[in-house]
């Protein structure tokens, strides 16, 4: 395929700003539930989405559990400062990071930037009543971010304890509102576990333990993947063409056993969620690596963005997956750990997914472009019935069930 052909244009749409939800409806599995089935559309309450799923559905869900990424300074002279945290550089792993009592060095997006020419700046903070104080220090330019290098004045607290006490929940931009005790709760999915993202997986926060037995006793399987959502899933295309866009990279770690389960079940697979996509089709990528180059080390399991692009294969799942479970049993590993970039567009060919649950995404954004890429141009039907049915949307909005 041409990726010079996909005009940016043909993905946009009027979303008006009142249909943008700006809080989570009271109870999570009664958000309106759009089906898209052999081309016909309806609606629903979440809450009885086991109704439509195959009974031998394998659901994939990414259990990663958002930070409170967002620190907040404000300089002696006044001046506010904001701190988003997107991913730990020493110590490289999330969870050395999150355990360090010594100080650690974050990739960051720098708010008010012009107003931190160098220094150090400090904000206090609370645990368990007593006073202390987080310190953030400039260090170079990560690319279009900054390294920041983190201290604080108890060795007995750890980061992540420290980010849990002074941190705030980073809500996506279009939420106008400053974040509350509502957020803490809400903008998690209940299965959340790794520490990692710095926005949720939204596709699963309409999931509730009674849907999880509805689905259980409807025959339907589950099983979950850690993807760190960054925050380069919010971000607009801004280019004409889209292969001026750069896409973010995010990490990933999928279980040997998960891998196994996936193998058993290709052709019933329905992620929830985008993130779980990239990860699943990610997977199938880089066992096709490992065949094209059985050499090849865990440092190299990586996918950039158009590399599932620049050549065709008839690789199967099946042989794809052998061959992940195959590395990870010559390497002793208990599971993968790896990174993505791949961007998902018009004319891609999916190779591990039947069908997808995923919420209603911004005009010109690259998860309309993997919606539009699984359902092809009825992307637009969908969503207008979403318009004209009063569905809300974006993290916060409803839900929609999309198979093949």
């Amino acid at each position: 395929m041409n990726i010079l052909d996909i005009n940016i244009v043909d993905y946009n749409y009027n979303l008006p700003e009142d249909r943008i939800a700006q809080h989570p409806v009271i109870e999570r599995d009664m958000s309106q539930l759009l089906v898209f089935k052999e081309d016909q559309i309806s609606k629903d309450v979440f809450r009885n989405i086991d109704n439509y799923l195959p009974e031998d559905s394998l659901l994939v869900f990414n259990n990663s559990r958002v930070i409170r990424a967002r620190l907040l300074f404000r300089k002696d002279t006044g001046a506010a400062i904001e701190i988003l945290c997107l991913e730990p550089l020493v110590p490289f792993e999330y969870e050395l990071s999150f355990g360090s009592g010594e100080p650690v060095e974050w990739k960051c997006i720098i708010g008010n930037l012009k107003k931190w020419k160098n220094g150090k700046i400090v904000t206090r903070f609370e645990y368990k009543d007593k006073q202390f104080d987080l310190t953030a220090e400039k260090v170079q330019p990560e690319g279009e971010a900054w390294r920041v290098r983190f201290s604080w004045n108890c060795t007995d607290l750890s980061f992540g304890e420290v980010i849990e006490a002074s941190g705030h929940i980073p809500l996506p931009p279009y939420i106008n509102r400053e974040d509350d005790e509502e957020d803490v709760n809400r903008y998690q999915t209940i299965y959340s576990r790794i520490k990692g993202s710095v926005a949720a997986p939204t596709a699963g926060l309409h999931f509730t333990d009674r849907v999880f037995e509805k689905l259980k006793l409807n025959g339907n399987k589950s099983v979950e993947i850690t993807l760190h959502v960054g925050a380069g899933t919010f971000q607009p295309i801004k280019s004409k063409s889209i292969s001026d866009h750069e896409m973010h990279c995010e990490h990933f770690f999928v279980t040997k056993d998960t891998i196994e389960l996936l193998l058993q079940n290709i052709g019933k697979i329905v992620p929830v969620g985008t993130t779980s996509v990239r990860t699943l089709e990610s997977l199938y990528w880089l066992g096709v690596s490992l065949l094209n180059n059985p050499t090849g080390s865990a440092n190299e399991l990586s996918l950039g963005q158009w590399d599932v692009y620049k050549h065709e294969t008839d690789i199967s799942a099946e042989d794809s997956l052998n061959a992940l479970l195959t590395y990870l049993s010559v390497k002793k590993l208990s599971g993968l750990h790896a990174s993505t970039s791949i961007i998902i567009i018009p004319g891609y060919k999916f190779r591990m997914m039947n069908g997808l649950i995923t919420n209603f995404h911004q005009p010109n954004s690259t998860l309309l472009l993997l919606v539009s890429a699984w359902i092809g141009e009825k992307w637009k039907e969908v969503y207008k019935f979403a318009l004209d049915n009063n569905f809300r949307f974006l993290s916060y909005g409803d839900c929609s069930l999309l198979l093949s």
